[in-house]
């Protein structure tokens, strides 16, 4: 069995068209702001945090090219995967930032956004 796995961006990344400054991925941190406020997700959900920088190497290797735009969460098999998630190959996956934060809510007991 495996549990769900959300791939973010590390937070204090550079980005090459702006240079002189450091950034944070504003989608990727309203997950950052669920995962601090309920610690007990970090034994439930695999939380990786890879460079802004393109290509995603390891979202690629699992999910493909054409789907490495971030965050994304990666459905463990312990739960049943719901029929609007996407596929690639045997995962299922959401990509929508919403939607994740609404399935963490469903899927592992923690408040729903409003």
């Amino acid at each position: 069995m495996s549990r769900d796995r959300i791939f973010l961006i590390t937070p204090g990344f550079e980005d090459s068209a702006v240079p002189g400054r450091t950034f944070f991925c504003p989608e990727c941190n309203q997950i950052e702001g669920v995962l601090a406020s309920h610690p007990r997700l970090a034994g439930a959900i695999e939380v990786v945090r890879v460079p802004f920088a393109r290509p995603r190497t390891e979202v690629i290797a699992l999910l493909g090219e054409a789907n490495q735009s971030l965050p994304v969460l990666i459905l463990g098999d312990d739960i049943p995967a719901p029929p609007d998630a996407r596929a690639h190959g045997a995962l299922r996956f959401v990509d929508d930032t919403r939607r994740i934060l609404d399935l963490i809510a469903e899927r592992h007991g923690v408040p729903h956004p409003h």
